[in-house]
Formats: structure tokens, sequence, C-alpha cells
């Protein structure tokens, strides 16, 4: 049986008819607006948007009747109305009113039992973003706190990725439909996290994708999580969003600092200038939730003891040397380097990046 209400599919509805409006809003410079938009009740949701069809919308939806839908095609669905529906949302104005979840009612129950940590950023991030995008998700599932983002390219990706290394179980928030992602090859990173984790997204009554969706599972995430922390990010508002609620409804707020010339910085560097918290590390993370020093971060599997060939030449990209060129530059690049350098890949513990560059990986920096 499903566990969403007449009123709350009835408002699922309302939200696709006003679609169009809602995007208008979402991509305007007032953010604040689009906030209180979601805010209204459904009278207030069709005189503020219904424009000249407000009589049209009215007498729809005192019409409406619910679509019969068999319960094996789409996945479970709740309401605020329903007993396991997460407090969180239930209890603030801006949380949607009904979701779509898949993975089942007791296991998100288990995931919002601990404390969750949001990790976000832009779908187009560099090395440098993505690696500590995976490591602080590693360290954080390591030391059982429940890791959430969203599944699209770049930092959401890496976070579920490191999650899943130390078999954490994590928590997506949809954008869109839940029975498929995008990009599609994504579908064997999001077929991992249904084995253990949860997939959840704002029910809608259309599968057409809007763009304000996209603000709306940001929100949704910063109301379910005790902390949010942006790896990577321009200064776009959709990929500051998330931490722009949480910081409106006093949640931790924390950013990973930057290149100061990098546009997927900006965003990250513009939350720190504004007060949000420099994390560095799982540890770090770990003291804002619950103080300095009361819980210790997991250590996740580190890099194996190295012979000292292999050991120099990972000292030495840490440090800085990370091409062929840089290494070539600093000492004779012989060709023992250029095997340790392939044997490293090998083992995990670097991999490459953009323009050749090697970047160390599994927990190798120094």
């Amino acid at each position: 049986m499903s566990g969403i209400c007449r009123q709350c599919a009835r408002r699922a509805w309302l939200m696709t008819k006003l679609s169009v409006r809602l995007d208008s809003i979402a991509g305007g410079c007032e953010q604040a607006r689009f906030w209180s938009t979601l805010e209204l009740s459904d009278e207030e949701l069709i005189e503020a948007l219904g424009g000249h069809r407000r009589a049209e919308l009215r007498a729809a939806y005192a019409e409406w009747q619910p679509i019969q839908v068999r319960l094996d095609e789409r996945p479970q669905a709740l309401c605020r109305h329903h007993a396991a529906y997460p407090r969180a949302l239930r209890d603030d104005a801006l949380g949607p009113h009904s979701l779509e979840l898949r993975g089942g009612v007791a296991r998100l129950a288990g995931l919002l039992e601990e404390p969750v940590v949001a990790i976000v950023g832009t779908s187009r991030a560099s090395d440098y973003g993505m690696e500590m995008a995976r490591e602080l998700a590693r360290g954080l599932a390591a030391s059982g706190i429940t890791v959430a983002s969203e599944l699209t390219e770049g930092i959401p990706r890496a976070v579920h990725a490191g999650a899943l290394e130390v078999g954490g179980a994590t928590l997506v928030v949809m954008p869109g439909s839940l029975e498929r992602c995008s990009p599609a090859w994504c579908a064997p990173l999001y077929r991992r996290i249904l084995e253990h984790g949860s997939s959840i997204a704002e029910s809608r009554a259309s599968l057409r994708a809007r763009h304000w969706w996209q603000y709306a599972s940001a929100r949704t995430l910063a109301l379910l999580a005790q902390l949010v922390i942006v790896v990577e990010a321009t200064d776009r508002s959709c990929e500051l969003a998330c931490a722009n609620v949480a910081r409106s409804r006093a949640r931790h707020v924390a950013a990973v600092p930057g290149r100061v010339s990098s546009p997927a910085s900006r965003g990250t560097n513009s939350l720190l200038m504004n007060g949000a918290r420099f994390v560095r590390e799982p540890q770090d993370a770990l003291d804002l939730l619950f103080g300095v020093g009361i819980q210790e971060a997991t250590s996740t599997e580190g890099p194996p003891e190295l012979e000292p060939r292999l050991a120099t030449v990972l000292a030495r990209v840490n440090g800085g040397q990370d091409t062929v060129t840089k290494l070539a530059a600093s000492a004779p690049l012989s060709g023992d380097v250029a095997v340790a350098l392939a044997e490293l890949e090998l083992r995990g513990l670097l991999s490459r990046g953009d323009g050749g560059r090697y970047i160390p990986c599994g927990g190798t920096f120094v």
C-alpha cells in the first residue's frame, strides 16, 4: 500500500502543473523567493503562480483524482502525514510534502538514525576535487557517518564511490526519477548504492525533467544533513543551493579550499570568506559534528609498505612533482622511475589525471 496520502499526491500534481513558473523563479537572481514559494500552501501557490489560469487550476485542483498505479510499477511512496516520513523534512515548511524511495522504509530510517553529512559540489570537478570528495566520504563512512549526495558526474559520483570502497551505505537524493539516473554511465554505481543504501526523490506527477528540480533536491539534502561540505563548486547559485539552505537553517556548513585562480573553486572559497568552516580531512568534519576530540576518525586502509624505489617516487609526486616533465627536471628520469609510476598506478596509489598529471589516491596524500 502506498504511503502517500491524497492531499500530498495532489500537491505533487500541482507542482507539476506550475513547473514552468517554478523554473522561471529558480533561474532568477533572487533565490530567497524560490525557497519562500516552496513554503506556500496549495491555495497560495495557485494564487501566486496561477496567473490567468487561476480559475482553471482551482477547478482542476478541486476535481483532482489520483491515478491508479500498480504497486510493482513504481518505487515506494511516503508523505509527511506518514509516521515513517523523515522528521527533518516533515517539521520544516520548506521540506517536500512527499517522497518516493528505493531501498525500503526501514533502510532509510536506519541511515537517518546516524548523523548525516551531505558532501556536494560541481559536476565539472578537477582531479583534486574528485580525490578530496572520495577521501572525505571514505573516512566519514568508515567512522559510521551516513554520507549523502546527489548522483551526477563529478563530486557526487566520487562521494558515493569513496563511501562504497569501505562498505558504507550512502543516501542519494535524486533531482529526477528514481527509475534511472543521469548521466547513464552512473547506472552501475547507482545499482551498487541500492544494494545497501537508499535513494529518494520528491514525488512528482511528471517524468519530464525541470530546472527547479535541481534546487529542490539540494534543499532536501540540506534539511536531512547535520553538516554540508562543499568540496568544489563554482559561484553558480545551483551549485551553492545546498549550502545556502543549510546556512539559513543554522546547519553546519563547511568547504574545502581550492586554488584562487580556479573557476571550480570560486564558490567554495567564497563560502570560506563568508564564515563556512574549513575542512581538510574527515577528522575536521567529525570535530564539527561532535566537538573537537570527541570522536576520532576511523583509519581507512592506507598504502602498503613500499619498496624504497616506489616510496621515493610516490613521495616526489606527493611533493608536487606530478608529471613526467617535473620528475625529469628535478632528477634524471630513468626507466626505473617510469616502471615505478606504472606499478604505483596498478596498485591504486596513483591515478592519471588531466594533462598527464599523476594524482595520489587511496589516502596517500602527505
